[in-house]
């Protein structure tokens, strides 16, 4: 059973050389709010106003998800759902993710180098029946199927990252518009990346000046 972070990862992926199809900084945001998406469609987290709250601690039984709902438990401050995008988001997660995809043998990991000096991996794909999985599952919904809570919140993870248009070409915008406009952690990471961007960009007006 694979958790909503993972299925971005595979979405992400290109199935047969296992290349990247976002920003590292994009994917990490999707999977920081994959992690919260998972907790919310489990029950243990929740929104209230315009801060997260843990709703139950009840451990999910995944290594990933509890240290995530354990440390939204001992923040002694609430905080709004980019914020925990933010903290949340980063290089060592994905690299777990896809190291604990590598181990159960769903992507195979190929080391190079890129001119010879710089070190990169990618991750074709081992076992792709189970991103044929995900992947028709998602497309009946985007053909319109009724989604339910998961499938919504990973579609909503897929769109604020801009992975949908590159996993699933030709989509119907307007569908996934109706699917994922009242997905709150879809618009968490749309946040947090439009802040990415907005930084960026002040960095390199400030620089050219």
């Amino acid at each position: 059973m694979t958790i909503i972070a993972e299925e971005v990862l595979l979405l992400a992926h290109e199935e047969i050389e296992g290349k990247q199809l976002v920003s590292s900084a994009h994917l990490d945001s999707a999977l920081g709010g994959a992690l919260l998406a998972d907790l919310a469609v489990n029950g243990r987290i929740a929104l209230n106003g315009k801060k997260v709250v843990v709703t139950d601690t009840t451990p999910v039984g995944n290594e990933e998800l509890d240290a995530v709902l354990a440390r939204i438990a001992g923040d002694p401050k609430e905080r709004k759902p980019e914020t925990w995008v933010y903290k949340l988001q980063s290089g060592k997660l994905r690299k777990r993710l896809l190291a604990g995809l590598a181990e159960r043998g769903v992507l195979s990991e190929n080391h190079r180098r890129i001119l010879g000096i710089f070190p990169s991996t990618r991750y074709p794909e081992l076992d792709p029946s189970v991103e044929r999985g995900i992947r028709e599952h998602v497309q009946s919904v985007l053909a319109g199927a009724a989604p339910d809570s998961r499938t919504a919140a990973l579609i909503a993870v897929l769109r604020a990252a801009k992975i949908d248009r590159k996993a699933f070409p030709g989509l119907d915008k307007k569908r996934v518009k109706e699917i994922t406009e009242e997905e709150w952690i879809g618009e968490a990471v749309a946040k947090h990346i439009a802040s990415m961007n907005a930084a960026a960009a002040g960095g390199a007006i400030a620089a050219a000046t």
